[in-house]
């Protein structure tokens, strides 16, 4: 506690200005002195540059006439449908609660790595030199971006089960 309060002490010493001991024309600061204030004069004739009407219209905001509203009773009974549909509700049980574990477990993951002293910067060394090779591989030429392209459209299909 009392080193608690005397490094606030030690910290609103700084913010206070130092008083000179001889009479003299120096004078000490803990903290910079502020620019001068911009005059209000040529504040307010910049503002009359902009003509009026334009100057509320830059103000003016229009709100869409959509609503999105979302009502909690029919959220459930969608969901309660969506629910009953499903075939083998174990198995989607089982996926939901596998994702669970493995975001636990990848959270504990990280968790360990950053505790260790170098590894962390080692691993942004990794993830940055990755980057790197991806937007060399798939991103800098027009015709690799094509492939990459055409590489998540198949992944989709196969994901979806069109394909």
């Amino acid at each position: 506690m009392a080193a608690a309060a005397s490094s606030s002490m030690a910290a609103t010493a700084v913010l206070i200005p130092r008083v000179p001991t001889a009479v003299g024309t120096t004078r000490c600061y803990a903290l910079p002195l502020l620019p001068s204030r911009v005059s209000t004069a040529s504040f307010s004739s910049s503002v009359k540059l902009i003509p009026e009407s334009r100057r509320f219209s830059l103000l003016q905001t229009k709100a869409s006439e959509e609503t999105t509203s979302v009502d909690a009773g029919e959220l459930i009974t969608d969901l309660k449908e969506k629910w009953d549909k499903i075939e083998n509700k174990s198995t989607v049980l089982l996926y939901g609660g596998g994702a669970i574990v493995a975001v636990w477990l990848s959270a504990i993951l990280v968790g360990a790595i950053n505790s260790v002293p170098l590894l962390p910067k080692i691993m942004e060394l990794v993830g940055l030199g990755y980057t790197g090779w991806f937007v060399y591989r798939y991103l800098l030429f027009k015709s690799s971006r094509k492939e990459l392209a055409t590489d998540i459209e198949a992944l989709k299909k196969k994901i979806s089960g069109m394909e």
